[in-house]
């Protein structure tokens, strides 16, 4: 029995004992997520939504690492951004934001203000390091080289693309083909009931898992893995202004209209977020 014991106490020893320089990149790739997720530059707001985004848990599922090159698809707001960028710049990596056109002809001013805005927003090298921002378009595609990016994030993003013909498959084509062998392309989505009829969801703010498996599929990418970890068993999807009835939008009348001080919100607010895939995507190598 002694020898047992011992023997497999020397097994134990010697795996804690191995590759010690892993051991080490994982704990600082943590600590430095861990500090991007707690950076005093992100909001209250912002940071009330972490139990519903769970944004240490989606990067580990979907295997963010340090000096990765990352591409941020259509940030909005900059939510994922006020973590992604800090991190990049603490792993020495880079960070790249991937959204309108600017090499459209007859670019917009709006469009121009908008993408000085969000240059001026995260131009904290201290904090953010060297923010880049590309076109994305249906006409631009996404203005990367090829195999230049080793994680692509797109975030609530399908149901707009399911509603132009042609878009969701021009965009997994380029994301294809700007991820590097082995990339990463990680999907956080509104998501529909199985089965669900993608023209009528889709307006309503939510699209079906088995749409997005399918056009990665088609642009030659291969799903990895899936999470439930952004489930949320309480969403109906029948909300009277779509998924933009729930938090954090909380609509109260259609859009464009002013909001409606009667409607009652306690049944939406009890719900929370939407429910979410959380799914991962690998180009192969």
């Amino acid at each position: 029995m002694r020898s047992f014991i011992a023997i497999a106490a020397a097994l134990v020893l010697s795996a804690c004992a191995a590759a010690p320089e892993e051991r080490a990149e994982e704990r600082a790739s943590d600590a430095s997520l861990a500090l991007a997720i707690a950076g005093d530059w992100r909001t209250t707001e912002d940071r009330t939504r972490d139990q519903y985004r769970r944004p240490a848990e989606a990067l580990a599922f979907w295997g963010l690492e340090p000096e990765m090159t990352i591409v941020e698809i259509a940030p909005g707001g900059g939510w994922w951004t006020h973590i992604l960028a800090p991190y990049a710049r603490m792993t020495s990596g880079r960070y790249v934001s991937a959204s309108g056109d600017l090499g459209a002809p007859n670019v917009s001013e709006g469009a121009r203000a908008g993408r000085a805005e969000f240059i001026s927003r995260f131009s904290d090298a201290g904090i953010y390091g060297r923010v880049e921002v590309v076109d994305f378009s249906m006409r631009a595609g996404l203005a990367l080289p090829e195999e230049s990016a080793d994680f692509i994030l797109v975030a609530r993003a399908f149901h707009n693309w399911a509603r132009t013909e042609g878009a969701t498959d021009r965009f997994m084509s380029e994301f294809a083909r700007v991820l590097r062998p082995g990339g990463v392309l990680a999907v956080e989505q509104h998501r529909a009931l199985p089965g669900a009829n993608v023209t009528e969801s889709a307006p309503t703010g939510y699209v079906p898992e088995a749409y997005v498996i399918d056009a990665a599929s088609r642009a030659g990418l291969v799903l990895a893995a899936r999470s439930e970890i952004n489930a949320n068993r309480q969403d109906t999807r029948d909300h009277p202004f779509g998924v933009w009835t729930l938090p954090p939008i909380a609509r109260t009348s259609p859009q464009g209209a002013p909001p409606d001080p009667s409607f009652d919100r306690s049944r939406y607010d009890a719900i929370g977020e939407s429910d979410r895939m959380t799914l991962r995507f690998v180009k192969p190598e």
